[in-house]
């Protein structure tokens, strides 16, 4: 295809515009950037690794320059700057195929991509225009791979390889994701409830989001706060939306993303943990909406720098609009246990006002359905079936020794194609804020072969508000769920510890071999009696890890029952 893609770099100026319109005029593939659709990249280097970009498209370059230029200019700030910056150039990016819907299509994956460039500091434009189905929309992908290998063979600092981009947290949290019909759907049946409410000016209302991991909640959460906070529901006032984050990973990931694009400030974040913001807002002045992300690992139980009782509860008390994300089965910890008749009056008052979306499809794993039937199998029911050959190449091994995972897991971190992959495990091994007496590190022990827990090797300065999966030193320690919880990796090296057995045809949890006292501990329910759900949370545990990798899943079972079943299922001659 690279013979049907024109790109021309210019100097920003309508000076340097009409000498290469003059060249286009005379070129024999001129026409792609003079009479056809293009899409093009305004970039100001404002410092050594800080840029700020433009993406747009247009049916006539020299009319829409010459508006930027002669009129934006007037109206805002960012267009005077690239006028009379001497470090701004222009992309301008043609092809044999454009059309309107192509064009649109690959200015919102431009977008996509350069919103995950570490030394872009603002996207400007950043709308969201995702086309449906037109004549070369199966060719998307390839034409603009196509593209993005030219720009990066141009300029490597603002366009990484594909690879890379990819791998970023900020990629896969973007709002600029290409929604899959059953999103849509969901997005547009919240934004009309919640367009609803704000116009009756009803307060309290819950709109729950439910799905598994994988399932696409976070995309659509993170689009819908996007959409909230440009748009204003298209109302004549400026909504005030939160979005609200149980991790500080996700807060920073989330921060970044809002900042680049211009909805958010490090003055006015709108972005933070539940406990922060129920801190620092009254009952008394509501904000419009709420989003809650993972809302399943919101508190039910005061803690420390929380002393109310439900989360929840007083987020509901806060704003007029709650839109929550749910997953009962990625619930981790004691004191995030839903009682019953509690959680039933949530998802009964939602269902009765029609404010309870579903969605089904699985957007994570990169495999065919016997796969992920497989590790719902395995992690519902407790079976080992035999694990299905993937038609889309998706590889589940199973290791005879933690060491020979290790160095597959090494060998595909090594290779940039493959993306990030880390090892993981289920937290059957002391962990503590300072390193054991006598100890370098706590370790994940498993006969001569050890390696340190998360968190505990040195982060370079450079990275230390990257997430764990895409620090550097990661790849020589072991995350657990609490380090990877709302990631993903693309191959995931999971170690499952003795706290998980295979006895007698399935698999059972054994929370004696847990060092996790946050999910083995007792819980205080509201009746005054005390329960323990460590069977539970120690299979949410499981599910949480294996449902982590894009391309693959790698297991080593410390129970030796647990690996011979896996070994044999991985031969086909296992009947679960």
């Amino acid at each position: 295809m690279g013979n049907l893609l024109k790109i021309e770099n210019i100097q920003y100026s309508l000076e340097k515009l009409n000498n290469s319109v003059q060249k286009w005029k005379t070129s024999a593939d001129g026409k792609y950037l003079l009479r056809y659709p293009t899409v093009y990249i305004i970039n100001d280097k404002k410092g050594e690794n800080n840029f700020e970009v433009y993406v747009g498209e247009t049916a006539d370059i020299r009319n829409r320059t010459r508006q930027h230029l002669n009129v934006d200019t007037k109206l805002k700030t960012f267009w005077e700057d690239f006028s009379e910056s001497n470090n701004s150039s222009m992309y301008v990016i043609g092809h044999e195929l454009f059309n309107k819907s192509l064009t649109l299509d690959i200015e919102n994956r431009l977008m996509h991509y350069l919103l995950s460039v570490d030394n872009i500091t603002r996207v400007h434009n950043s709308r969201t225009n995702q086309q449906n189905e037109y004549f070369t929309s199966e060719m998307l992908d390839d034409i603009f791979s196509d593209i993005w290998g030219s720009l990066n063979k141009k300029n490597k600092t603002l366009f990484p390889i594909e690879s890379i981009i990819k791998d970023s947290a900020i990629f896969k949290a973007s709002p600029f994701h290409k929604l899959t019909q059953e999103q849509i759907n969901a997005k547009e049946e919240i934004l009309d409830k919640i367009k609803e409410s704000i116009i009756l000016d009803e307060e309290g209302q819950l709109i729950i989001v439910e799905g598994e991991a994988g399932s696409g909640k976070t995309v659509l959460m993170s689009t819908l706060l996007y959409e909230l906070r440009t748009n204003n529901l298209n109302l004549d006032k400026n909504l005030d939306i939160h979005l609200l984050v149980n991790h500080n990973e996700h807060v920073t990931i989330y921060n970044q993303i809002a900042t680049k694009l211009g909805i958010s400030s490090k003055k006015n974040s709108i972005v933070s943990k539940p406990t922060s913001f129920i801190n620092s807002h009254s009952t008394d002045k509501k904000v419009d909406v709420v989003i809650v992300d993972e809302a399943h690992l919101l508190l039910t139980q005061g803690k420390q720098s929380y002393q109310g009782k439900n989360h929840l509860d007083d987020l509901l008390e806060r704003a007029k609009v709650v839109v929550i994300v749910f997953d009962i089965k990625q619930v981790l910890r004691t004191e995030q246990i839903w009682e019953v008749e509690k959680l039933n009056d949530y998802f009964d008052c939602a269902k009765n006002k029609n404010n309870h979306v579903t969605l089904k499809n699985q957007m994570r794993i990169n495999s065919d359905e016997k796969t992920v039937n497989w590790i719902r199998n395995l992690v519902d029911n407790q079976k080992v079936n035999n694990i299905p050959r993937d038609k889309k190449g998706y590889e589940i091994k199973i290791f005879d020794s933690p060491l020979e995972l290790e160095s597959c897991i090494r060998e595909k971190a090594r290779i940039t194609e493959s993306g990030i992959s880390r090892i993981l495990a289920t937290f059957d091994w002391q962990y503590g804020s300072k390193p054991p007496e006598n100890e370098d590190f706590w370790r994940v022990k498993i006969d001569n072969w050890s390696m340190p827990w998360n968190y505990q090797l040195k982060v370079s300065r450079k990275q230390s508000n990257l997430p764990w999966v895409e620090q550097d030193q990661s790849i020589d320690e072991i995350g657990s769920t609490y380090t990877i919880q709302g990631l993903d990796l693309n191959f995931a090296g999971v170690i499952i510890g003795p706290s998980v057995k295979y006895r007698d045809g399935e698999i059972v949890f054994d929370e004696k071999c847990s060092a996790n006292k946050k999910a083995t501990r007792r819980r205080t329910l509201e009746d005054g009696s005390k329960k323990y759900f460590s069977q539970m949370l120690l299979k949410n545990e499981l599910n949480v890890l294996l449902t982590r990798g894009v391309n693959g899943l790698y297991i080593y079972a410390v129970d030796e029952q647990l690996r011979e079943a896996l070994k044999k299922a991985s031969k086909g001659d296992n009947n679960g």
